[in-house]
Order: C-alpha cells, then structure tokens, then sequence
C-alpha cells in the first residue's frame, strides 16, 4: 500500500535479515523437464486453475525483477552481472517465471537504458539496444531455460506509481496503444504467458462503481478487449483495488468486487485475478495487531481474494508479496502465507499461484532473494518459499549457462560456501552456494567436504549427494549443473545432530 520506499533506484540498499530457526527448508524434487512437462505453449484458464496448451494444470511460483519501470530503463543488477547468470541462478533456485516490471516510458524513442556493465565479456550482446530489444533478450534466455515471464505495466512513467491507470502525461490511449504494442511483439512467443495490465489501482479507483474515470473492472475491460484483439492467447492478469465498499487494503489487494462484478472479456478463459499482499516491513494493517496473529490471517485473504479460487471462481496469483523478514511478526505473517498458498507436494498445481518480491536487493521495504552483492542467495527468504515453488516449464529454445564467457581460451573454476540457516540441537539446515569463479560458464559442478563430527545427511534438495563415514560429496542436479562467470546456485539439506562445526569445502568445476 505504501511505496515510498519499495521502489529504490539506488544499487545497493542495506537489507539485515535475521535468522528464524527451525525453518523447514526441505524443497519437494521439481520434476523432469522433459516435451511432456506441464506448460507448454500458451495458457488458458477453467475455474480456478490455469492449464497449459495441453489442458494440464500449471503453477506460477516465480520472482519479481524490476528495473525497466525506473530511470535505469532495464531490469537493475546488470551493473553487477551478465543477465544471462541472473536467469540461470533463477533457475537453479527453482523460480519458473519473472514478473518484469516497465513503465510506459519504454516506448519512447529518446529512452535509453543505462547502468548495464559490459566488461569482462557481460552483457556483450545488450550494446547498442534499447528498452525493448533488451527485453526481448531476457524474454529470449528466460524460455530456453524453461521460464515463463509475465510483463507488469507497474508506471506511466519512470517517477513514480500512478493510483488510476492515467495520467494527465500518460492518457488512457497511450496505455492501451502500449499494451496493445507489447501484445503483438510477442504474439507466437509462448514464454511470454500475459501482461499485468496495471500495478496497484488504488483510490480513487473503484471496482464496479461505473464511472469510466475511476471504475478499474471497466478500464481492464478495455485494456484487456484490445490485448486479445492482436494476440489472443495472452492471460490477462487483473489486480484489485484499494477500497471497496467502504473496506479498504493494500493496494491492488482488494478483489472483494470481483465476485459480484466480474471482469468480461471478449475472449473467455483468459482472466486471471492478481492481489498484493505485504508484512509490517511495508505498513502496518489492522490484522497484524489481531490478538489471534497469526490464525486470523486465512479469513483475512479469504474475504480480500482467496474467496475467488475457494469458490472456483477464476485463478488467482499473487503478484507481490515480500518483507525484510527482521521482525517476528514479519516471519509469523510469511509462513502463514506460504501455508495458505498450498504446497506443491501435497495440491500440485491446484493451487494459489505467486511472484515473490523481489529479485532484487535493492528494494528499500522488502529487500530481495539476493543479497546486496547481487550474488549470494538469502537462503533464509528463500527457504520460506520452497514449499510452493513448483517445477519449471518445457524450453522454448536451446543453450543454457551463463553468459559473460570471456571466449578461447577460458577455464571453468568454483567456490562453496556453507552456511547454517537453522540449528536445533538433534538437528540442523544448511544451505551450500556455488559460485563461478573461471572465465567460462560451467556444465556441472561437485562439492566436497568431511564433518569433524558425527553428523549424517537426512535429506537434500537442489542436489544428489552420496556420505562415506564423515565425508560427502554432493553433485549438481540436472536444473543447476549451468552456471554463468560470477553466478551462483545453491542447494541446501537436513542433517543430524547439531551442533557441529562448519567444515571446509571444495569445489571442482566440469
């Protein structure tokens, strides 16, 4: 609801994240990405579940990645890191589809993306192009490694939100001309799966109140006729409002009206209904300070927007979601939505899709999966999530591993590093981040390491290990074995007892 800060142009924002113990970080095994795999093609929806071209139920479980909507023009860390590395370590973390962010200043001519290294071999094929050629490279890399993606048009401009989806600068022909632009440059395209067609209304939009300045429902109408009239297989992802009926939430959180007002579009089974939801990180809300936190929560997004999948209405995604994690009531609050989300072990893809917020570090009020090195893994935040992530997609082309390959000449070369995300006492979790140190991108990697103690692995996820007495070795799964120069992937495990000393690692690269 509030962003005064969420939305930090600056490359580094300070994130302290404080350790929750006991976490269950366990992550159920994606499954085979193979020609049958669920998502291929473009999707449609039937009741509250999203299929594929081939009628299977499919899963959003991905991560937020913004940048184009700012005065950078591009998605942000590519100052840091080839964007290839950055998709491949989504990828290797488990995330099956980028929600990009942009504003409508993209389109402009006199646009030009900046603050994107191009040493040392990154981001060499990005030179000389504008907004959208860069994002039709991302859009490109993200299908070969079986991402979908989901454009988000989150600001007129790149200043700040706007609460309608006009402004006096940006009128409503200008958005529609622009959706409807996005639209047909990625028709056939089937990574890109739909657009979010505008982030946040909040008041004075309504819902179903049937004034065209301020009515959201009839505005997605529009905006959504004249996307599917020049690329009729997109989904067209509908954010709530603030307000309605004299109940207000956060903002594009509240779909209490779409129940009753419906959004009708000319193509059926396209719609699919987006809420936001944050911790006290970002506001603090009436429900965090309900003498039953966090039981109180489920009825809570009953009543704003889980009614819509509870009762078979339509698909529901949440688009962002995201906080600091430095308080309790923070930590409280992500595991009861995580919870609420349904895990993919036991409901499949029945269940609530998501986009978590965000990639990046540099968002003032949630900071990010990565860490202000816009390398290392918040293995903590992303521990969280492993429950609901879901398997990734068919590729839509060939070649994966990293980008920023320094040509002939080149070796591969890594590093590991092990750190205790949760000790117990009889038990404890881990999680062990690799990372590309050669100058060529890597096909596979092994980590080895002996325990001083009695410690034995229960169970590990993002890699295959094998334990002879103290000593293991753990191999690379068929999802992460691709790493890009300066990437990292991770892979984490439950072992027993606790309390054990953390070991030295070696890394060798293939």
């Amino acid at each position: 609801m509030f962003r005064s800060l969420r939305r930090a142009l600056c490359a580094v924002a300070a994130v302290l994240l404080l350790p929750l113990a006991g976490v269950d970080m366990a992550r159920p095994a994606h499954a085979a990405e193979t020609a049958d795999a669920p998502g291929a093609g473009y999707w449609h929806t039937s009741g509250r579940q999203i299929l594929d071209a081939a009628g299977q139920p499919v899963r959003i479980a991905g991560i937020n990645w913004f940048g184009f909507e700012t005065a950078n023009y591009v998605v942000h860390g590519l100052w840091s890191r080839d964007y290839k590395s950055m998709i491949d370590q989504m990828r290797s973390l488990g995330y099956n589809t980028i929600r990009l962010p942009y504003s409508d200043d993209i389109f402009k001519p006199s646009t030009v993306p900046n603050s994107i290294d191009f040493s040392n071999g990154k981001n060499t094929d990005l030179q000389g192009l504008n907004s959208l050629q860069i994002m039709d490279k991302i859009v490109s890399y993200a299908g070969q490694d079986g991402l979908k993606v989901i454009l988000d048009r989150h600001r007129p401009d790149a200043s700040a939100q706007s609460a309608l989806w006009y402004t006096a600068a940006v009128p409503e022909s200008t958005w529609i001309a622009n959706l409807r632009s996005l639209a047909t440059r990625y028709a056939g395209q089937s990574t890109v799966i739909g657009i979010d067609l505008h982030n946040e209304p909040h008041d004075p939009a309504c819902w179903g109140c049937g004034d065209v300045a301020t009515d959201w429902r009839l505005a997605a109408q529009r905006a959504g006729d004249a996307v599917l009239s020049v690329n009729p297989d997109l989904l067209i992802f509908v954010e709530g409002v603030q307000t309605y009926a004299g109940v207000s939430g956060w903002w594009g959180g509240n779909l209490m009206g779409a129940g009753q007002y419906p959004v009708q579009l000319t193509v059926p089974g396209r719609v699919v209904y987006s809420a936001h939801d944050y911790a006290t990180s970002v506001a603090q809300q009436s429900w965090f300070s309900d003498p039953t936190f966090p039981a109180n929560m489920p009825a809570v997004w009953d009543k704003y927007w889980g009614y819509l999948f509870r009762q078979n209405i339509a698909p529901v995604w949440v688009g962002e979601f995201g906080t600091t994690l430095q308080s309790t009531v923070d930590q409280k609050w992500l595991a009861a939505l995580v919870d609420y989300l349904r895990p993919t072990s036991t409901y499949g893809a029945d269940s609530f899709s998501w986009t978590f917020w965000s990639w990046n570090p540099n968002s003032g009020d949630t900071g990010g999966i990565l860490r202000d090195d816009w390398v290392t893994v918040d293995t903590v935040k992303d521990g969280y999530l492993a429950s609901v992530k879901a398997p990734l997609f068919p590729s839509t082309g060939t070649g994966t591993g990293g980008g920023g390959n320094g040509g002939g000449g080149s070796t591969g070369a890594c590093t590991a590093a092990y750190t205790v995300s949760s000790d117990w006492g009889s038990g404890f979790n881990a999680a062990v981040t690799v990372t590309n140190t050669g100058t060529s991108a890597l096909n596979s990697w092994k980590v080895t390491w002996t325990w001083s103690g009695a410690q034995q692995i229960t169970s590990m996820w993002n890699a295959s290990y094998t334990q002879s007495g103290a000593s293991v070795t753990a191999v690379n799964a068929d999802h992460n074995g691709s790493v890009g120069v300066g990437g990292s992937v991770g892979f984490g495990f439950g072992g027993a007892p606790g309390g054990g000393s953390v070991p030295s690692l070696s890394c060798a690269a293939g």
